[in-house]
């Protein structure tokens, strides 16, 4: 039985994909827009929960393919922070422990999959500079530091 994810009785372990690709000269990141709360309606990178015998890059890549339809391959994690949203009694609503890895495209075709309600293909310099998509300051700022762990894109 999976853990209780509203009003957990402890944090929940989890993975974000920070898919990058180059595409006609841009730079491109992959985003969904999330079908299911925290965050329904918004736009992120694709992740989810650690399922129990899963190393972070077994659930990165089964959450990226769920999600999106793609496989691919994990390159290098970029960071780990605590995602923690709170009711407003301030009871904790939601506490997710996420590691971010750096990922590139095997194979698939791009589709909306399971929790994501639209996957696209994003400019990271409209994302990153021109605030498209309204992603949160913290992707924001995971995407800069994937690009920087990829030579292929720093």
């Amino acid at each position: 039985m999976s853990p209780r994810r509203e009003y957990p009785e402890r944090p929940i372990p989890g993975v974000g994909a920070v898919v990058l690709r180059k595409h006609e000269g841009r730079f491109e990141v992959l985003l969904v827009r999330r079908r299911s709360e925290p965050m329904a309606g918004t736009w992120s990178l694709p992740g989810g929960a650690i399922e129990l015998g899963e190393t972070t890059r077994e659930a990165c890549a089964r959450e990226v393919l769920e999600e999106t339809g793609l496989t691919v391959w994990t390159v290098a994690e970029v960071e780990s922070f605590d995602i923690i949203l709170r009711d407003a009694a301030g009871r904790v609503q939601f506490h997710y422990l996420i590691v971010d890895i750096l990922c590139h495209v095997i194979s698939g075709e791009l589709r909306a999959g399971e929790d994501a309600s639209e996957a696209v293909w994003a400019d990271v310099h409209l994302v990153l500079h021109q605030g498209h998509f309204a992603l949160t300051p913290r992707a924001c700022t995971v995407i800069r530091k994937a690009l920087v762990i990829d030579e292929g894109f720093a």
